[in-house]
């Protein structure tokens, strides 16, 4: 059973990655994702070809919509106009589960609020994922990743060293919407098992801002027992664990970093100092026990700093290989593309595009079964309207009585 959610039917009516990342975890799952898009301009993350800096215009695969889109299926729906109610209504029929980041008031205005869906399905899971939640002041205020995950969430003022001039941004695009689109795929496994066992369906609400708090919950909840706000992090900070060298980022010859993270320093302290060629250091009576480590802790850093400093990242990939330590590289995104464990997890895996040509893709972090993971690309703007609704019993005639009308292309 490698593909759980085979036979379950989700339709989504959303853009950008935030819950469409959601809907694309559920395909990878096995479910059947219809993605509603506007029949004039589509999903809006369409036309952002150029990224970070990165234009993608050349190319019909475009990883800003793959990641989130893949194995799905697009229909081209004008929500706004009344001849498509038909359509958005069969579609709602035939569907276990209904998918939405549109605010509110677009919500209502086009129809399709809980009420209004539950109306025509009485037994669908009604999703919505936000910036802020379903409740409070800013139930209709609209926000990105950067904004309500990163910023408000809390992890810019965790990355950011105090007295710095400028906010550290997140590490890679769409960063808190893929975190929280994992986050949604796994309340709606949840609803469909309560669904099965109680009859009872569920309303989920998944915030950004909610997402962002829970990646962050240590020094919140610290906070919270302290009542102050926890300070941010010192600009000269160099080891995760006060006190502990054997916890903390050296930088290699090369430039490139490597991450201790050996949190019972004494414990490896031998094995580490043989593995970097340095016997003398493991009966140095200054490191002779883990307080004697903690009192010295700066006179090691230094030690280690100039001995992992003289050498580079592929020597010490091979000389640090076999210990028992928790080390690992600071990776790129080329590494991380290229891991070895991803790979032989079939985390990376390979998807063909509309061009006939293999590419490759993150797969979502959850294996069934050992199974290979078989993915299949994101669907062009409206790739599957007509196919979609004949299977939804509309025939040629009224195919074509919809599209002059302007309400499906």
């Amino acid at each position: 059973m490698h593909r759980p959610m085979e036979g379950v039917r989700v339709l989504e009516v959303a853009q950008f990655t935030f819950v469409p990342s959601a809907g694309a975890v559920l395909a990878d799952w096995g479910a059947d994702v219809v993605k509603v898009e506007h029949a004039e301009s589509g999903d809006a993350q369409r036309g952002l070809v150029r990224v970070l800096g990165y234009d993608t215009s050349d190319s019909s695969f475009a990883p800003i919509m793959e990641g989130p889109n893949r194995g799905k299926r697009s229909v081209g729906i004008a929500l706004d106009r009344p001849e498509s109610r038909p359509v958005l209504e069969e579609l709602v029929r035939r569907s276990d589960v209904f998918l939405t980041n549109f605010l509110p008031a677009a919500r209502g205005k086009l129809g399709i609020t809980v009420d209004d869906i539950r109306a025509i399905n009485p037994d669908i899971v009604y999703v919505a994922g936000s910036g802020f939640g379903s409740e409070g002041p800013d139930a209709e205020k609209g926000g990105y990743d950067s904004t309500a995950f990163w910023a408000r969430g809390g992890s810019a003022f965790g990355t950011t060293p105090a007295g710095s001039d400028r906010v550290s941004f997140m590490p890679a695009g769409a960063y808190g919407d893929n975190i929280g689109g994992m986050t949604i795929a796994g309340g709606i496994a949840a609803a469909l098992y309560a669904r099965a066992t109680t009859g009872e369906t569920s309303e989920i609400d998944v915030s950004l801002l909610a997402v962002g708090a829970w990646a962050t919950q240590f020094t919140v909840n610290m906070a919270l027992m302290r009542g102050e706000a926890l300070p941010a992090q010192s600009p000269h900070r160099r080891s995760a664990s006060a006190g502990n060298p054997l916890s903390g980022a050296y930088r290699t010859a090369d430039g490139r970093w490597l991450q201790l993270s050996m949190l019972q320093a004494r414990r490896y302290w031998p094995e580490f100092c043989r593995a970097i060629g340095h016997d003398e250091l493991v009966d140095d009576e200054r490191f002779a026990t883990d307080e004697l480590i903690n009192r010295n802790h700066a006179e090691a850093f230094d030690i280690f700093a100039d001995i992992i400093g003289a050498e580079s990242l592929d020597h010490w990939r091979t000389a640090l290989a076999h210990i028992r330590g928790q080390w690992a590289i600071v990776q790129d995104s080329w590494d991380l593309g290229n891991d070895a464990a991803l790979l032989a997890n079939g985390r990376i895996a390979e998807v063909t595009d509309a061009e006939g040509a293999t590419r490759r893709l993150v797969a979502n972090p959850v294996k069934f079964d050992n199974a290979k993971t078989a993915l299949t690309r994101a669907p062009g703007f409206a790739e599957h309207t007509d196919e979609v609704l004949r299977e939804l019993g509309f025939d040629d005639e009224a195919l074509i009585a919809l599209k002059i009308a302007g309400a499906v292309t």
